[in-house]
């Protein structure tokens, strides 16, 4: 758990959406089912049979439910924060809020859903009335369905709320994606997950998972030889010896990834934002697709959407107050706000990628309402820094030869003239944002398994409508390392740094995982992205300053 950084103590008892406990006083149904027709006997139970005898039988007690998976937060507010925990079996699930970590019986507590087989024993408690910019520490407890209070298994967790938009205080946190791909899982070897020790080491605020979160259409099979003859070792479950099909099979492959001590550990203290991708469902998928895969008996891709879109928001700490939307955005008081996209559930085929034209927001890769949205939202938005999370990049050419008609899976369509496809719907964002006077917006992906800096400037751009601004590029997690990749000169991208592997599908025990980090001083505003390796040390640096001082 990081450092607790100081802040105001939480002054008022955090309210939740959430299934309420039964009233004080009152006997569910099952209570009094199970207490009904039997009485008590030294050493076991008696049973009333007819005639009036007593018949002594074991007293058979039902098992206390456990914790299994640890705890995670995510979708910080200045006031509000999710909760998440995964029990063994039913359970009523509570949570308690302390600002010192101390939690006595008299803490306060926050009654919290029934946990049931429906969502695999997972279940989330939306904390509110939480203070602004305070270190707040959480407990979660399973207990008896019926319980009335939280007595029974705990397991306590960290968070820091965001700042109010009065509180220039500094702002630090992480981003990365890319989690247990290529074959490379849990390696006790190398300690499971360890890049999550690093991060954990700088104590951020919090932390922004860029997708593919588990890596459905990956199995973990065994061990690997290394090319300098050494073994990766994997641990291996049955849930992700193969590719995910059913539902059980998607849970199965976010169980294997929070089995990590490590991960667990980070989680547990650092509060999430987080968004999907493809593997979290299929490698390359988008809405509509027939997949041409051998390995699977259910080809229609939204029918293994439907079941891994349900496991990720079973597993993921995300609220549903904005209908469990994934793009959606957030405030970290007057230097930040964090605008989350969702460049999968609603792109086109790319069918059209060789088609020229004029630029628009319809099709491309959000959709016309989202690419409307973050258009109004981030021209709305009154902080110094607008930070894009993009779970794709921008100018690098990203092959699928599975998608029409030249293989192209993300933006970048790899020729060097005017936008074409899905390029003509961002040509028309960063239109639009030049137009309305918005000039501090960096954008933060993963996605290509490498890291990288890159600043756009229409000086070197076919198309030239927008202000120059930088994509980030950082990861993976835990997962083979790739590239680097081509750039496509369209908006006219420069590779400031970029640190890739020496060779296709480094397994994470050679290196090149990464992660980066964003601070944001709070006197000068000045943002310094810093990239980072597997064992947190800097690779490279820069300091931006802030252009638009509206």
């Amino acid at each position: 758990m990081p450092a607790p950084r100081s802040g105001p103590a939480p002054d008022a008892l955090p309210t939740a959406a959430a299934e309420p406990a039964p009233a004080a006083g009152t006997l569910p149904r099952r209570g009094l089912l199970r207490a009904g027709g039997a009485l008590a006997v030294a050493g076991g139970a008696g049973l009333l049979v007819p005639g009036g005898a007593v018949v002594a039988v074991p007293l058979v007690r039902r098992a206390a439910p456990v914790v299994t998976h640890g705890v995670q937060s995510g979708d910080v507010t200045a006031n509000g924060a999710v909760v998440w925990t995964r029990s063994d079996r039913p359970a009523r699930m509570f949570v308690q809020v302390s600002s010192t970590g101390r939690f006595r019986r008299r803490t306060r507590w926050v009654p919290g859903p029934l946990l049931t087989p429906e969502s695999d024993f997972t279940g989330r408690v939306e904390l509110r009335g939480l203070p602004s910019g305070a270190d707040v520490h959480y407990r979660v407890v399973v207990a008896d369905p019926d319980a009335h209070r939280p007595d029974g298994d705990a397991v306590e967790g960290f968070l820091r709320t965001a700042p109010s938009w009065r509180d220039r205080r500094r702002v630090r946190f992480l981003w990365s994606g890319d989690q247990a791909g290529q074959g490379w899982g849990r390696n006790p070897d190398i300690g499971g997950f360890p890049i999550y020790r690093a991060m954990a080491e700088r104590d951020p605020d919090f932390f922004l998972h860029s997708g593919d979160t588990v890596y459905a259409d990956g199995p973990i099979t065994g061990d690997v030889e290394l090319p300098d003859g050494t073994v990766y070792r994997n641990v291996v479950t049955e849930e992700k010896s193969h590719v995910a099909e059913t539902l059980d099979d998607f849970r199965g492959a976010f169980r294997y990834n929070l089995d990590d001590d490590a991960l667990r550990a980070f989680v547990g203290g650092v509060a999430q934002v987080n968004q999907w991708d493809d593997h979290e469902v299929h490698n390359n998928w988008y809405p509509g697709q027939v997949i041409a895969d051998d390995r699977y008996t259910v080809q229609d891709v939204d029918v293994l959407r439907a079941r891994g879109e349900r496991a990720w928001r079973e597993y993921v700490p995300i609220s549903e107050r904005r209908g469990g939307r994934v793009y959606r955005s957030f405030s970290h008081g007057p230097l930040v706000d964090v605008f989350v996209l969702d460049m999968r559930s609603y792109r086109d085929s790319n069918a059209n990628g060789a088609a020229a034209g004029g630029v628009g927001p319809e099709g491309g890769i959000l959709g016309a309402e989202q690419a409307r949205w973050l258009v109004e939202a981030v021209s709305a938005s009154r902080a110094t820094w607008k930070v894009v999370q993009a779970d794709m990049p921008i100018g690098l050419v990203v092959p699928d030869s599975a998608t029409p008609p030249a293989g192209v899976e993300a933006i970048a369509q790899g020729d060097a003239g005017v936008p074409l496809g899905r390029e003509r719907q961002i040509a028309w964002i960063l239109r639009e944002l030049q137009r309305r006077g918005v000039r501090d917006h960096v954008w933060l992906t993963a996605d290509v398994h490498y890291t990288a800096a890159h600043r756009y400037d229409p000086a070197r751009a076919t198309f030239t409508e927008f202000d120059p601004f930088w994509e980030f590029v950082s990861g993976p997690l835990h997962a083979g390392a790739f590239g680097p990749s081509a750039l496509d000169a369209t908006f006219g991208p420069q590779v400031v740094f970029q640190a890739a592997p020496p060779h296709p599908n480094t397994s994470p025990a050679e290196g090149w995982q990464h992660f980066g980090e964003v601070e944001v001083d709070p006197a000068s505003e000045e943002m310094t992205v810093t990239l980072r390796g597997i064992d947190g040390a800097a690779l490279w640096s820069v300091a931006l300053q802030p252009q638009d001082r509206r």
